[in-house]
């Protein structure tokens, strides 16, 4: 971290911090133009952001230069735009994974800066602003902040409110922060009737069975489990599991193909499915889950065991931890022993022997 310089601030100049607005009196030596009230937030930033973007700063807040004509000046002005609007992206990005992970407090500090740039380019009503307040939400909820959430969610929704061209998209993940924030409250009737309208929304915008839909389902499962409706709980379960085996089916089919092509393939692979680092991160989180559920439950279902393991070893593959992959396949094939051959993929033999291929001759001996 660029080390602590105190300042003294001359007079007229009013210098804020980056994390609260109080009066600033820290200066990051690094960019020179970011600013603190103290040392710990000042750390509490660098810990989030500021170490990714501190450079990236310097072009956006530094003063203007002298222009020679308008013409100078519109181009200086365009590609102060652009940088601001890559600031947005990276942030909210870096926001957003650091959520899924679960490090509520340094998505704050992210999620600010994205807000920051967000009202300077976008203004202070425009539904640019909804995905990064709900992030703000979230991130609170998690950290049992509700007064603090709930003020984001209520800039979030009546920005929406007045938006009629909204995304659906948009929709799902605004229902989906009400629907965490009533839960967290104890308000569950409130909170099902949210995360309903976020997998109603979310199937407008991608389909019944696409992975944007899986979060709904899983927040309510964990309501129903919550209040011992185990049967309930379990439908859900079960529905964001075969949601997800599906989709990475569908992806690691794709890599199989591939590997038992000889000589060189040529494809065109823009309307190929992906998944970004994001979508990991939340498939991780939601799937482990799912398996301890599974794995602690009274009475096993073997194939529901099967289906989430699968799936499990299906993620760590696509996202080439293959040693993470070989173990859940291991325990995979375990699962399988007490199924009939017609429950049991065929695809589970060639991915563990693509796996075996991965990895070294004495780390499959030895697993």
């Amino acid at each position: 971290m660029a080390k602590v310089n105190p300042l003294s601030n001359p007079k007229a100049v009013k210098l804020l911090c980056e994390l609260c607005h109080s009066p600033a009196y820290v200066q990051c030596t690094g960019c020179k133009v970011t600013y603190y009230c103290d040392a710990d937030h000042q750390q509490a930033d660098w810990t989030s952001i500021h170490e990714k973007i501190c450079q990236l700063l310097i072009p956006v807040r530094k003063s203007l230069p002298f222009f020679n004509s308008s013409e100078e000046r519109t181009h200086c002005m365009e590609q102060l735009l652009q940088r601001k609007k890559h600031l947005i992206d990276f942030t909210t990005k870096e926001a957003q994974k650091l959520l899924y992970e679960g490090k509520h407090e340094h998505v704050i500090p992210a999620a600010m800066h994205s807000l920051s740039f967000s009202i300077d380019v976008y203004g202070l009503n425009c539904v640019e602003l909804v995905p990064v307040y709900l992030i703000l939400a979230e991130a609170n909820i998690g950290l049992g902040h509700l007064s603090q959430a709930e003020e984001y969610l209520s800039q979030a929704y009546w920005t929406v409110l007045k938006a009629p061209s909204c995304s659906n998209t948009t929709r799902s993940k605004l229902h989906r922060n009400l629907g965490l924030l009533y839960c967290a409250k104890g308000e569950f009737e409130e909170s099902l009737r949210h995360l309903a309208n976020d997998v109603y929304f979310a199937s407008l915008a991608c389909g019944t069975h696409d992975i944007s839909t899986v979060g709904g389902y899983f927040h309510m499962g964990n309501i129903f489990f919550r209040q011992n409706k185990m049967d309930i709980a379990d439908s859900l379960y079960s529905e964001v599991t075969d949601i997800w085996h599906t989709f990475l089916s569908r992806l690691v089919d794709v890599h199989i193909k591939a590997s038992t092509r000889s000589g060189p393939v040529w494809f065109d692979d823009s309307d190929q499915e992906t998944l970004d680092e994001n979508q990991e991160t939340e498939a991780l989180q939601i799937l482990n889950s799912i398996c301890d559920i599974r794995d602690q439950a009274t009475k096993k279902d073997p194939v529901k065991i099967m289906k989430i393991l699968h799936s499990l070893t299906m993620l760590f593959f696509l996202t080439m931890e293959y040693q993470k992959a070989y173990d859940f396949g291991k325990k995979l094939l375990l699962s399988t022993q007490h199924l009939s051959e017609e429950d049991i993929p065929d695809s589970i033999g060639v991915l563990m022997k693509l796996l075996e291929s991965k990895l070294p001759a004495e780390q499959v001996s030895n697993s």
